[in-house]
């Protein structure tokens, strides 16, 4: 059984230069990334992949969440892809993980991973966690998908979502 992990990053700032990409996590948002570290680190969700836009929020996020999970963490794979990708291309990029990885951790970007979630949301996924994720996904919500098969074939109505967990802070 595979685990997929979608992140919004945790909660950003304005840009001192006024490009969007550069944008860093407030204080706030350094919290966020560290207790979504935490709750990965104890409930197990360790990723083996963890793919991240090159964005300098996101790539913050990955940061503050690794430095949490120590040796569970994993290095993470920028790409520009990911920076404000709709569904299909966040899609893609999922799709080309290698299939020795049984979780992946995707870091990325509004409205796309909201998007993604909901089309790859099961029949059998919670109604509780779908309706949530729909109505509101703030930085560093997380959704924890599972689904059987290959990275590869993951595509519309395929994993079934297990929980959406809103950031404690």
């Amino acid at each position: 059984m595979k685990k997929l992990l979608v992140l919004r990053h945790a909660e950003a700032g304005m840009s001192f230069t006024g490009e969007d990409r550069s944008r860093n996590l407030t204080a706030h948002g350094q919290e966020q990334a560290r207790g979504v570290g935490q709750l990965l680190l104890e409930e197990e969700h360790w990723p083996e992949v963890t793919l991240v836009s090159d964005a300098m929020r996101t790539r913050q996020t990955a940061i503050w969440i690794g430095s949490v999970m120590g040796e569970r963490g994993t290095t993470p794979y920028l790409d520009s892809r990911l920076y404000l990708g709709d569904s299909r291309t966040l899609g893609s990029v999922v799709n080309e993980t290698p299939e020795t990885a049984e979780t992946l951790l995707l870091i990325a970007h509004m409205p796309g991973v909201q998007e993604l979630s909901m089309a790859l949301a099961s029949m059998a996924s919670e109604e509780r966690a779908v309706l949530s994720m729909a109505e509101h996904w703030p930085p560093g919500g997380l959704a924890i998908f599972t689904f059987d098969g290959p990275w590869a074939e993951l595509d519309h109505r395929s994993a079934d979502l297990r929980e959406f967990r809103r950031p404690a802070l």
